[in-house]
């Protein structure tokens, strides 16, 4: 368990490291303003569906299913197919209806900046094909007990986003926009370079060529996928479609809000990726199979294990993040276009966000066991209750806060996600999970 974690980490941080300098120098070149805003939200939307698929929905849908198949060629080749095919098409719809999404994903933007990043967020979108693709080949290498390729393979975007900034360091902002933009499918295609050169050296590409030829079909294994698939996806986005929604209505708050929420948002990511995310991959199939070996005795220890250790690290994390808030971010974006305010409006955002650390980061182990159990609808209900009240929250604290109200409210609610998932698994197993 403990190397997976590792590996899993050591490739988060390798990549957080280097998005952080693609920040500093987005911060640096860009600032906090109009066009950096217009460059978060064209980016949002394929960032939010690949933090969604990568960090887990996809794989636990995917690969209890797989593991159950009869016919595993069969079923990864007809699973990658039809899923390749619904992501083109809505690739397509994207581009077509680009304005139309723009007016949506950036209802409070003036026209002007709306017509900027219409193009923008039909190219950035393209990006989800890459990412879907890499995220199907790194569940498939995952069940194999290869995790490093995917860890680390983050990192390219990040490389090719510093760049395309440095390249595009001294021309006007709506230029170094579009450099950006297309460092995001260069990025997405270096990932997924590397995922099949590791896909060819375990085998998996054979595999999928004999399911292509392979007219079998596990008709009750693919419904079962197909069932779970969907709750898992909203299971797994509560934080991430609160941060979605945070970027959303800051398009309606003063020019730079997006901007703060971005840069606070990524400090507040890098904990929760390194630890529990990384813990969660880890541990998922491990405890899944405990589970479906009626070990579960064995499933608890390991979650208990998972849990002491997330408790501690994002205990410290949090702490580290609240009280250090702004010397954190006036050490990493404050230079160049990035000035003292905007410093100050991201370290209280940041603050805001890391409340929610804690909550947002346990939740992730015990989401684990519900999938395990193939409790995906009642996970998928959890999320949504909690994001209702995050929306609540959000309504009530915008306009008194700004961009720190948006921060708080997600980390609300991600108290209420911890108490709902903590009730489903069950106090009382919870309370012997703890203290026996």
């Amino acid at each position: 368990m403990f190397r997976a974690i590792f590996t899993n980490s050591s490739g988060i941080l390798f990549s957080r490291i280097l998005g952080f300098i693609r920040d500093l120098l987005s911060a640096s070149i860009l600032g906090a303003n109009i066009y950096s805003d217009i460059f978060f939200v064209a980016f949002k939307l394929p960032n939010l569906f690949r933090r969604i698929f990568a960090e887990g929905a996809f794989m636990q849908s995917f690969l209890p299913a797989f593991s159950a198949a009869k016919y595993k060629p069969s079923f990864a080749f007809n699973t990658l197919k039809k899923f390749f095919i619904i992501i083109l098409t809505l690739s397509a719809f994207v581009t077509i209806f680009a304005n139309f999404i723009t007016n949506i994903l950036a209802f409070g933007f003036s026209m002007q900046a709306k017509q900027i990043a219409a193009p923008l967020i039909a190219i950035n979108f393209y990006y989800l094909d890459f990412i879907f693709l890499v995220t199907f080949l790194a569940a498939l290498l995952q069940y194999k007990n290869h995790f490093a390729t995917t860890s680390f393979s983050t990192a390219l975007l990040n490389i090719s986003l510093i760049i395309s900034l440095l390249l595009a360091r001294d021309k006007p902002p709506v230029e170094i926009i579009y450099y950006m933009s297309i460092g995001v499918l260069v990025g997405g295609l270096l990932q997924l370079l590397a995922h099949l050169v590791a896909a060819y050296r375990f085998g998996i590409i054979k595999l999928l060529l004999v399911g292509c030829k392979s007219p079998k079909v596990d008709t009750q294994v693919q419904q079962k996928f197909n069932k779970a698939f969907l709750p898992s996806i909203f299971g797994n986005s509560t934080a991430h479609i609160s941060a979605f929604l945070d970027t959303w209505l800051a398009t309606f708050l003063v020019s730079g809000s997006i901007s703060y929420l971005y840069y606070a948002n990524r400090l507040f990511q890098l904990p929760l990726a390194l630890f529990a995310i990384a813990t969660s991959i880890a541990i998922f199939p491990k405890i899944a199979k405990y589970l479906n070996n009626n070990a579960q005795a064995q499933a608890m220890l390991m979650m208990k294990k998972s849990f002491i250790l997330l408790l501690v690290l994002l205990g410290i994390a949090s702490i580290i993040g609240i009280v250090g808030a702004k010397p954190i971010v006036e050490l990493l974006f404050q230079r160049g276009e990035f000035d003292a305010n905007d410093t100050y409006h991201t370290a209280r955002v940041l603050q805001m966000y890391m409340i929610g650390l804690l909550p947002f980061g346990l939740s992730k182990i015990f989401l684990s066991y519900l999938y395990s159990t193939h409790l995906h609808l009642k996970a998928a209900k959890i999320s949504a209750i909690s994001l209702g009240w995050n929306i609540i929250f959000s309504l009530i604290l915008i306009y008194p806060l700004q961009a720190c109200g948006l921060a708080l409210a997600s980390s609300l609610s991600g108290y209420i996600l911890f108490a709902l998932v903590i009730k489903e698994f069950g106090f009382d197993r919870f309370k012997k999970l703890m203290f026996d």
